[in-house]
């Protein structure tokens, strides 16, 4: 399974992006997917991750009113659209899928995801 992540780049501070994340998976529909990010010298944290009917989304509290998940699973596709962006947001972002299908809630802990993205680069300056 491979996840393509999109969407990078560089921006000012209070600037916006949208990441993609695309699939070729034919059961992309069936599973929750998740977002997360790495810092320079810092864990791989928890962003934000949607179930698979996208019925429940769940945020990290520093990006919480900030960035929005959402997916699109006839174009299986996975969205994180991050609004006020802050220096603190920079980091690669990684997209995530769950590794059990049809699971109601979001996990937010990186073992519950078996396949991943290559990660894109989100740079903000101040």
């Amino acid at each position: 399974v491979q996840l393509q992540a999109s969407g990078g780049g560089l921006v000012q501070a209070g600037g916006s992006l949208r990441l993609s994340c695309a699939t070729s998976r034919g059961t992309f529909s069936n599973y929750g997917m998740a977002w997360f990010r790495r810092a320079p010298a810092k864990e791989r944290e928890f962003v934000a991750g949607i179930s698979y009917s996208g019925s429940n989304t769940n945020y990290a509290d520093s990006v919480k009113g900030r960035f929005t998940i959402s997916r699109d699973n006839a174009k299986k596709t996975v969205y994180l659209q991050m609004n006020s962006l802050k220096p603190e947001d920079t980091a690669v972002y990684y997209c995530a899928a769950d590794q059990i299908a049809y699971r109601p809630v979001v996990r937010v802990h990186f073992s519950f995801y078996n396949y991943w993205g290559q990660g894109t680069q989100v740079t903000v300056s101040s």
